[in-house]
């Protein structure tokens, strides 16, 4: 894709997340999102199908970002304690950086119908399969509780992460949501780290 293709399809993106993060999924006009993006409407059907192809489109964008970076730095964690606060810290991290992009995933995901939902639960996977590799790795090291499910695990981290997301979303109150990484770092180790009597 040539430089000017790229910065309009960039451009697309970042004003699809947010119009979505502002009116909504269902309320989001693509003619909006053009005129946020500075394009023609027909532009926006150059680069993506309809409005739900565009809404995969951001998210996988955004979400391969984020992945990718975690991959990178959770090689070079030493420990899987290392790793699990570089995980919580990178996702706190990513959605006050993002906001009108936490906004879409967290908020508008939701209210999406059952075969979008579908669709994005897939684009999931890899990072809940990063996250049960750390679990795996601390219990192999004998750092996390062997008998808890990986699986029961992972939810509980990503389902908190998740939470923190969006109360700090839908707060009145401003605050820093990378500030609680480290709270919720030492959460998840009371509850997953091996006790001397087990």
């Amino acid at each position: 894709m040539a430089k000017k293709s790229i910065d309009k399809y960039e451009a697309i993106l970042d004003a699809a997340a947010k119009i979505i993060g502002e009116v909504g999924y269902h309320k989001a006009q693509i003619s909006k999102i053009a005129r946020e993006a500075n394009v023609a409407e027909g532009t926006i059907y150059l680069y993506f199908k309809n409005k739900q192809d565009l809404l995969l489109s951001l998210f996988q964008k955004r979400y391969g970002e984020f992945i990718s970076n975690l991959k990178v730095e959770i090689a070079a964690a030493k420990t899987p304690l290392d790793k699990l606060k570089k995980l919580i810290t990178m996702h706190l991290e990513n959605s006050e950086k993002d906001r009108n992009f936490a906004q879409v995933t967290q908020i508008e995901l939701r209210q999406a119908d059952r075969d979008l939902r579908q669709k994005l639960s897939e684009l999931l996977k890899d990072y809940f399969y990063i996250i049960e590799s750390v679990i795996e790795e601390g219990k192999e090291q004998g750092i996390f509780r062997k008998d808890i499910s990986t699986k029961v695990i992972r939810r509980m981290i990503f389902g908190t992460l998740d939470e923190t997301v969006s109360s700090w979303l839908l707060s009145s109150r401003r605050y820093s949501l990378a500030k609680l990484s480290d709270d919720v770092f030492q959460l998840f180790c009371y509850g997953i780290i091996k006790q001397n009597n087990e």
